[in-house]
């Protein structure tokens, strides 16, 4: 990170785009707490803190009568559990440029925190614009970018800003560190064999990060809704289950891939299918390409847990983004949480990135024994699909 920032105002771009329940309470503090480490590192260098982050999408969800729900989509709702993540008072200013903002951090001594208003309520921020990030940087003697979660976009906060510093005042906090160095451990130098898992709904989300495993995986898994794509190309039968026929060739493309490459793909064998998408559904165990019409897949079944804790047993690295059922729905969550337990039992490095994949890590209880929790969804895709993100570029030239 940054050296001689004593006294120095550093703007740090955080990600506190936490959930929040009916009652403003914040139901996951995942994002705050990761990024407590470079907070408290730079708070003891004798630095002073100006925060900025973005909270929601406040301008796609406006009132009927055109307005913005502030009270919605403020980040004053995070200063308390901060204040308390930090033991020390977090201030909090009503906007995040203007002149009550450069007013409220012109003259910060060592040690004091401001957290600045949701960067979002100006359409300024997602288009990048230039004259935006210049009055964002003026809250700041050097700049600390430690947002892996958004690093993906090019908003005037993430990357804009950091050309408004000289690269000696502009640098990574611990979080980001952190995150680039495991995912490039992956990527360019992992243990064998490396096994990738990759689940969720659609196989259009997945489909760059399959191909780039195909480089250097030895196997790769596919779970979830996606893998129905792959069992209609071989033309299974598949019932209700989802599909993306849009996809089928290319999934067929990918299984032929597969085999040029040496590159072992596991789909799930058999399936837990239900006749409705419902909790309370009536269930029972099929093989993946024998769906019966009117049925649906909606977890992986016994025999292709078993298969896939084979393989993860000797893995020497592991990758796992998206759930390989519907795990919210209980009768539907055992494939996902028995992996889950199956990498947390592993003796080699595993990372873990995607919303879903993290939900289901902490729903297991084993989140502490995973090598690496990655905060990015969208930003751990593209940076692994080998894509340049924006923040990353703006620290590192």
């Amino acid at each position: 990170m940054l050296t001689n920032i004593r006294g120095k105002r550093i703007l740090c771009r955080v990600d506190f785009n936490v959930p929040l329940n009916e009652q403003f309470e914040i139901t996951d503090t995942t994002r705050i707490d990761r990024t407590v480490p470079t907070l408290m590192s730079l708070l003891n260098e004798g630095a002073s803190l100006v925060l900025m982050a973005h909270f929601g999408r406040p301008l796609k969800k406006k009132k009927e009568d055109g307005t913005i729900d502030v009270e919605k989509f403020t980040l004053k709702h995070v200063v308390p559990y901060l204040s308390k993540a930090i033991g020390k008072e977090v201030s909090f200013v009503s906007d995040c440029i203007g002149e009550e903002a450069i007013k409220a951090t012109t003259n910060l001594k060592p040690g004091e925190v401001i957290l600045l208003e949701n960067t979002r309520f100006y359409p300024e921020e997602k288009n990048g614009d230039v004259d935006f990030a210049a009055k964002l940087s003026k809250h700041g003697d050097a700049f600390v970018n430690d947002a892996f979660g958004a690093a993906h976009r090019a908003h005037a906060s993430t990357s804009v800003v950091a050309s408004f510093f000289e690269p000696e005042h502009k640098a990574f906090g611990l979080l980001m560190q952190a995150e680039i160095s495991n995912a490039r451990k992956v990527m360019k130098n992992p243990a064998r064999p490396c096994v990738a898992i990759f689940g969720g709904a659609k196989v259009s989300d997945k489909i760059k990060l399959i191909e780039r495993f195909m480089d250097f995986a030895d196997t790769i898994i596919i779970g979830g809704g996606m893998s129905y794509t792959f069992f209609k190309a071989m033309e299974g039968s598949i019932g209700r289950s989802l599909c993306e026929d849009e996809y089928v060739d290319l999934a067929a493309d990918l299984i032929e891939r597969a085999k040029e490459y040496n590159v072992q793909l596991i789909l799930p064998s058999d399936s837990i299918i239900a006749d409705d998408f419902s909790n309370t559904a009536n269930l029972k165990v099929s093989a993946s390409g024998e769906i019966p019409e009117g049925w649906m897949g909606l977890d992986i079944g016994p025999k292709a847990i078993s298969h896939i804790q084979d393989a993860l047993r000797q893995a020497g690295t592991i990758i796992w983004n998206g759930p390989l059922g519907v795990f919210e729905m209980s009768n539907f969550a055992k494939g996902t949480m028995q992996v889950a337990q199956s990498i947390a039992a592993n003796d080699g490095f595993s990372l873990v990135g995607g919303g879903d994949s993290v939900a289901a890590v902490n729903a297991s209880g084993v989140a502490d024994k995973i090598d690496f929790i990655s905060t990015g969804g969208g930003a751990l895709l593209e940076f692994l699909e080998g894509k340049k993100l924006p923040g990353i570029e703006a620290i590192e030239g």
